[in-house]
């Protein structure tokens, strides 16, 4: 038995009659607001910290944690890039040593002409939370023909150590200019690079055994492998050390791929395993898909990663990946030997843009419409529904509501002291509660903690275990033991917004509190608040999904008290 929290798309897929996955997808970050996430990735610096791209020009960090409700911007490099439709920055990875030497390294595009440009940072000597925007070193810069099928994925070898970059053939219908089919080119193609040397007047080496590094004409020395349309994300195995590549079809197919030195994928040529434009194509072999399917099925592949996390024990080892158009996520099974076989898993609740992985190999899914980031988790058949905490006369009184239990043991209630967003504590456990063994009408909780001593903030959390001995963790609840003496509202954040932003407000005695929203003409247009409350400090989430981009006001009222603040959503 397991319990799940704000649980956003559950689906059972079935071979037969048989259950082959129960997956869900949870809201991964869900105080957190995401404008177009493209990628998400971790530092590998011990630090667990996640890194999110957003397409228009900025890199957020933020700790891995589901109740973390800020995120600060790592690197900000929205007034040089280009971004809409396929451009912006499309590509993020550390050095295998950044904990070390703090580099990192962006892909992203700029115009006047249309280029796509490989650069190293360095993390901030003072902040570690902050890159040096200054510290840019270009590595390859190459022009765009088009705007799209810039691709911009990179990471490092788990193999080699060498940084693999991924570049689509650069757009347009067909690939009119041949590019990914030129060898001379860096259109279409997985180039390999070693960025810890330096050799010929360029910020990087090439590999000794890269296919064309004795060459002495014009091939490119940088190409790894070639014949690729829009290699839209790919990841490596950490077990395997295979590089998983999803390839975006042009009329028909769309196709996944385990790339290789010096193979060539086919594109023009080919789209899958079937002819597309032919002409001048005399290449001895193109290499097949290990997996394709067609447009009555998608029509853009998403490539995702092969499962190595814990949360979900099925998927361990199964590649997973998407669907752009249909949201569709698919588990691929694949050996090496035996031919792939292929599963759905689920359908996300948005357009499937990227996975990524965090420092634990958990796996995510970043979406457009909505702009959101999931993590995908094992479906639990105790659902807990609520779980709240509130400080009163030196104590906190925690409260919490299952819907169904099975084989419910119990709760170890678990605490911890000081703001984990500075410093990362050890979780003490408080006290058990017994659970109700199996129920399916809703059972009630409460527990009251009177060891508070020595802080103003806690942290808590739920760790529920079954009549087995597994166990799983509840999302953490913050609660501030210091109640407020005066009332209070702040400005939300983010400002301007789309589509979510927060509202923090204190009240210093259980009070009647209603807070309006209105427009510029004083209409009103949503009531946010309106009922006792309490003593204490809150967090509101305003989801401006379904209101129009504009300025307006919020209004604070209790008894004699009232405070005004503006917020502009801009869409």
């Amino acid at each position: 038995m397991r319990f799940k929290i704000l649980i956003s798309i559950i689906l059972f897929s079935f071979s037969g009659i048989s259950t082959i996955a129960q997956v869900v997808l949870n809201e991964a970050f869900p105080n957190l607001a995401f404008t177009k996430p493209i990628d998400l990735q971790h530092a590998g610096d011990g630090t667990g910290r996640i890194f999110v791209v957003e397409q228009e020009g900025y890199i957020k960090v933020f700790p891995n944690s589901s109740s973390v409700t800020s995120a600060k911007i790592f690197l900000d490099l929205s007034n040089i890039v280009s971004s809409g439709s396929e451009r912006g920055i499309l590509g993020l990875t550390f050095h295998p040593d950044y904990e070390n030497n703090g580099y990192l390294f962006v892909n992203y595009t700029v115009a006047n002409p249309n280029r796509s440009r490989i650069s190293k940072f360095s993390v901030s000597s003072i902040n570690p939370d902050s890159a040096d925007e200054n510290s840019e070193v270009n590595l390859i810069t190459f022009n765009q023909p088009y705007t799209s099928h810039n691709s911009g994925w990179m990471s490092f070898s788990t193999n080699d150590g060498y940084l693999y970059i991924a570049s689509g053939d650069g757009g347009s219908v067909g690939d009119p200019d041949d590019n990914s089919q030129d060898v001379t080119t860096f259109l279409g193609n997985i180039l390999r690079i070693d960025v810890d040397n330096q050799a010929n007047g360029k910020q990087y080496a090439i590999p000794a055994d890269n296919p064309f590094v004795d060459s002495t004409g014009n091939e490119l020395k940088e190409i790894f492998a070639w014949g690729l349309r829009n290699p839209w994300r790919n990841s490596f195995d950490p077990n395997t050390g295979w590089l998983w590549n999803a390839d975006v079809g042009q009329s028909n197919q769309e196709e996944v791929n385990i790339i290789e030195k010096g193979k060539n994928y086919g594109w023009r040529c080919r789209e899958g395993t079937e002819e597309y434009n032919t002409y001048g194509c005399d290449y001895p072999e193109y290499v097949d898909p290990i997996w394709q399917y067609d447009h009555n099925l998608g029509c853009s592949v998403t490539g995702g990663h092969v499962y190595r996390g814990q949360n979900v024990p099925e998927l361990i080892g199964k590649y997973i990946y998407g669907d752009y158009c249909q949201q569709t996520v698919w588990m691929l099974e694949y050996d090496g030997i035996s031919p792939a076989t292929n599963q759905t898993l689920l359908t996300a609740p948005g357009r499937i843009v990227s996975f990524g992985v965090d420092q634990e190999n958990e796996l995510y899914a970043l979406t457009f419409n909505p702009y959101n980031i999931y993590i995908f988790a094992k479906v639990l058949p105790v659902e807990l529904v609520s779980f709240s905490g509130q400080y009163r006369n030196n104590e906190v009184i925690l409260n919490w509501k299952t819907a169904t239990e099975v084989n419910n043991y119990g709760f170890e209630v678990q605490r911890q002291a000081g703001n984990r967003e500075l410093t990362v504590g050890k979780w003490k456990v408080v006290d058990f509660v017994e659970g109700s063994g199996n129920s399916s009408s809703p059972k009630f909780y409460s527990y009251i903690d009177t060891e508070i001593r020595n802080s103003s903030v806690y942290h808590y959390r739920l760790k529920q275990v079954d009549t087995d001995g597994s166990f799983t963790y509840s999302n953490e609840i913050l609660v501030t033991a210091e109640p407020p003496n005066y009332f209070s509202l702040s400005q939300n954040y983010p400002n301007p917004f789309n589509p979510k932003t927060k509202i923090y407000y204190s009240i210093p005695g259980e009070s009647l509190i209603e807070i309006k929203l209105y427009d510029v003409l004083g209409t009103e247009i949503a009531t946010l608040v309106n009922g006792i409350k309490p003593t204490g400090r809150y967090e509101l989430i305003f989801d401006a999904s379904n209101i129009s981009s504009g300025i307006y006001y919020y209004r604070m009222q209790s008894g004699s008290y009232f405070d005004i603040k503006k917020m502009v959503i801009l869409k």
